[in-house]
């Protein structure tokens, strides 16, 4: 059996985890909205229309946050069609998505979702086809007590007490050619300035996310952020990430080592904040917001297909990627980069929640399940919160098309404030269990509560409506614990939680 060493050090302290590293995002984009969350009719429907099922899956991952309306989506939405009386409230034909949005949910209707799920909103603003003066609005709209336009607008369709929206995204990949209204870092970035000037005018409490590269990808990568910030740095709270991972070859080993870019892109990202503020001697710190991630490629040909025969339609089924077991152990090496990276990405949206390209499924009249990839996530939210540690772990390599030096085991750890520690870990070797060295000798009198295992013979192996629980964790085989040192034993290709109470 390989072997594999972690030191776990109190004092080996990365930061403090943001609870919003746990988040997700629902766009008007397929089935998220219209026969996802919202269902009239269904059994499962609320007095409001929305499934109580699906919110009874949302609240067990517990997601503090949600990303909303967009997304693409967002850069041609005009936000006063999506309040007042609903039959006022006027279709329009989405040019992101290529369909037509109803504008049955709106901003009230999701806000009381949000609530019943236990949410709060990331709201995204139009800065495509729309600027400063709209983004004003809308937050005068949802933040402002009353004695406005804006709000007593609000308050007239329904909704005394403000919204009290905290966080805003400053519109959507802007520097995408197939965004609407795309524009260049300097256009955006003076666009994006002035919007955030006068959002905090109305309301000084909030914070604001500026669009960063939609990949690192993307040619203009880097140069981008510079241009960008250099506009609007002292106005901007968070810059946003977007990335997004395939496997079309099948190619597992390579696969999973696509966290190894996933980091570089967040470290690069940060550097560039710290060179902006040290060209601006300022005191003002912007963090990350890694708004968009996940696996995404399963459905893209299909979509094709869908548009060529069903364009303009509502709620049409896109982006539905059926996820398989190995894309749950990304997902969990992602979420492990997120921890290891908690000093700087305070937010970060698991795109998306429900249908599109989600952890939930749904089908219309039927039942909703969780994808294999539910439940890293729900382990991460539920046992991921508190201090993060750096977990120093000595394991065998490999090397594949992409990277080399790539170790087979991915390792997070998090210290809870009652002594408890969690050790996430990923083994992405194909063939051989490992046995697990966990150094914890800074940690008094530890036991092991939990072994958490998630592991299938079959890569391509998923869940479904009719077979759910056909991908689901279990109980792992443990190991010992003796004078802070514990020995446990991880089957390979797997995901584990390991989890250890102070006595």
């Amino acid at each position: 059996m390989k072997k594999a060493r972690i030191i776990v050090d109190r004092d080996f302290v990365i930061g403090e985890i943001d609870k919003r590293i746990y988040g997700s995002f629902v766009e008007h984009l397929g089935r998220a909205v219209y026969g996802g969350i919202y269902e009239p009719g269904h059994p499962e429907a609320d007095e409001l229309g929305f499934r109580k099922d699906v919110i009874g899956l949302v609240k067990k991952l517990d997601v503090p946050i949600v990303r909303y309306p967009g997304g693409n989506f967002v850069s041609g939405f005009n936000w006063e069609d999506s309040v007042g009386p609903r039959e006022e409230r006027p279709k329009r034909l989405d040019l992101a998505w290529f369909t037509t949005e109803t504008n049955e949910v709106g901003l009230h209707e999701f806000a009381k979702w949000a609530e019943n799920a236990g949410s709060e909103i990331m709201y995204a603003i139009n800065l495509g086809t729309r600027g400063p003066e709209q983004a004003r609005d809308i937050v005068e709209y949802a933040n402002h007590p009353s004695g406005s336009k804006y709000s007593d607008m609000r308050i007239a369709n329904g909704k005394k007490d403000p919204f009290d929206i905290k966080l805003w995204c400053l519109g959507n990949e802007m520097d995408g050619p197939w965004q609407t209204g795309q524009k260049t870092a300097k256009e955006y970035g003076r666009v994006a300035n002035e919007a955030a000037k006068m959002m905090k005018w109305v309301d000084p409490s909030i914070e604001v996310v500026a669009c960063g590269s939609s990949s690192s990808e993307m040619p203009t990568f880097g140069s981008w952020e510079l241009e960008m910030l250099d506009e609007c740095y002292e106005n901007v709270d968070y810059v946003s990430l977007h990335r997004y991972y395939e496997n079309p070859t099948g190619d597992t080993p390579g696969f999973l080592a696509r966290t190894m870019d996933m980091d570089d892109f967040i470290k690069s990202v940060a550097a560039i904040c710290d060179a902006v503020k040290g060209k601006k001697h300022s005191k003002h710190v912007v963090n990350l917001s890694f708004d968009e991630w996940n696996v995404w490629y399963h459905s893209k040909e299909q979509d094709q297909e869908i548009w060529k025969q069903d364009k303009w339609n509502r709620a049409l089924p896109l982006l539905e990627d059926i996820y398989n077991f190995e894309d749950a152990l990304l997902v969990g090496s992602m979420l492990i980069t997120l921890i290891k990276n908690a000093d700087r990405v305070k937010v970060a949206c698991l795109a998306q929640l429900v249908n599109v390209i989600a952890p939930i499924m749904t089908r219309n009249g039927g039942g909703a399940w969780a994808q294999t990839i539910f439940y890293p996530f729900f382990h991460a939210s539920k046992y991921g919160r508190g201090t993060a540690l750096n977990a120093l772990t000595d394991s065998p390599v490999y090397s594949c098309s992409d990277y080399e030096n790539v170790p087979y085991i991915d390792a997070a750890a998090v210290a809870d404030n009652e002594g408890n520690v969690t050790v996430f870990a990923v083994n992405r070797d194909m063939e051989e269990d490992f046995e697990l060295d966990i150094d914890l000798r800074s940690f008094k009198e530890l036991s092991i509560a939990e072994h958490i295992v998630m592991h299938n013979d079959d890569v391509k192996a998923v869940n479904t409506e009719e077979n759910p629980d056909n991908v689901v964790p279990t109980a792992g085989k443990g190991g010992s614990i003796n004078e802070g040192r514990a020995v446990i034993n991880i089957p390979a290709l797997s995901w584990n939680v390991i989890r250890f109470t102070a006595k």
